[in-house]
């Protein structure tokens, strides 16, 4: 008699251990016709990849380099005469409009020789006025009509002597724009070459740089130019080149050149280090994202998908890159698609579901979302085929 049949159990398991195999069996079979392989196996569906249209874009040749932020005018504010100062009339970091005084020296001495100079004036003014009213009739030699014009303009030169000497002693804004740290007070001695302060007008900002000589060909007043400073991230000065120098640094070879920026929020400072990009020679290129491009064993190649949906590998040459795409040299067209998402994951001649994405955004979040749909809707389709 057969063991099986003497032992039901072993029997029942046999027969549990075939049924579970059946079906098992049964799921692969339905699983392979639903996707053209066994679920698992490499290619059992074609992967989602982001794809990008090749276009154009202007694209530039461009010069860096670094630069100190200059005032538009400024100047150390000192004192022409040695005087006391009896009055200040500004406070650190003031705006001043040009021809305010600033600091009065004292000026006693001055303001009576003022007077005395004026009551000359006046005087001399009537023996003249006496003069011309005699010289009318013939009662008066020319000769003592002649003395005392002379005597009057002698008195007006000599009071406008004073007037200077008092002039000498208001320090006045020479333009409008800010005042430093005061360093002076009320009561202080000054001498010549003493400064009282700084004043800056920083409406506009000066910007003065160095380019390499081989650059002068492309650089000329006018030109648009763009500076940033680590102080102000993300943010972008512009201005205009006013003059370039005459001269090449026969040491550096480079050659100065100084650029005008309009300063209205006054956020840029004299002394201030910008970094300068200068654009030249634009025109419009073939470019595609970076990420579209791979590099294997000294050269470059990007994944190309034709009308079919299949991955072409095409050898490319590259050229500039800025903000995060490249210029393509030779190697692709305008219109064609690139893979720009999940390069990793194709290989030539395969077949890929492409999502296309744009040319400057990062397209990554939106494959996954799309790979993910995918994968839900086929596990949705597996679940109910159960």
């Amino acid at each position: 008699m057969p063991v099986l049949l003497r032992h039901p159990i072993m029997l029942l398991i046999a027969f549990t251990v075939a049924l579970l195999s059946y079906l098992v069996y049964a799921k692969a079979t339905q699983e392979s016709s639903r996707t053209g392989g066994f679920p698992g196996s490499f290619g059992s569906r074609a992967p989602v990849v982001g794809t990008t249209i090749v276009t154009s874009r202007l694209m530039a040749d461009t010069i860096e380099s670094v630069g100190t932020a200059v005032a538009n005018e400024s100047v150390d504010l000192t004192a022409a005469v040695s005087e006391t100062v009896s009055a200040v009339h500004f406070e650190d970091g003031d705006f001043t409009e040009q021809g305010r005084i600033l600091v009065e020296l004292t000026n006693a001495a001055e303001a009576s020789r003022l007077a005395e100079a004026q009551a000359m004036v006046r005087d001399a003014e009537r023996q003249l006025q006496r003069l011309e009213t005699l010289s009318a009739s013939a009662l008066v030699a020319a000769s003592e009509y002649d003395q005392a014009r002379t005597a009057l303009e002698t008195a007006e030169a000599r009071l406008e002597g004073v007037l200077v000497e008092m002039e000498d002693r208001l320090i006045r804004a020479p333009f409008s724009g800010f005042l430093g740290f005061r360093n002076v007070s009320a009561g202080s001695l000054l001498t010549p070459g003493t400064v009282i302060s700084t004043l800056d007008d920083v409406s506009v900002i000066k910007l003065d740089f160095n380019i390499p000589e081989v650059y002068l060909a492309q650089v000329a007043a006018g030109q648009t130019i763009d500076a940033s400073s680590i102080v102000y991230e993300g943010r972008s000065f512009r201005g205009r080149i006013s003059v370039v120098g005459t001269r090449i640094d026969p040491v550096t070879r480079s050659v100065s050149v100084r650029a005008l920026i309009d300063n209205p929020e006054l956020l840029l400072r004299p002394g201030m280090l910008l970094t300068v990009s200068l654009a030249f020679n634009e025109k419009s290129v073939v470019v595609v994202p970076e990420r579209s491009v791979v590099t294997s064993q000294g050269r470059q190649f990007v994944y190309s998908v034709d009308p079919e949906n299949k991955v072409i590998q095409q050898v490319v040459k590259l050229g500039r890159r800025r903000d995060g795409v490249v210029e393509i040299v030779s190697g692709l067209k305008e219109g064609q698609r690139v893979v720009s998402e999940g390069v990793a994951g194709v290989t030539p001649g395969f077949t890929v579901q492409p999502l296309t994405t744009s040319t400057l955004e990062d397209g990554s979040l939106a494959v996954a979302a799309a790979a993910a749909t995918v994968a839900s809707r086929d596990e949705g389709s597996s679940n109910d085929s159960l």
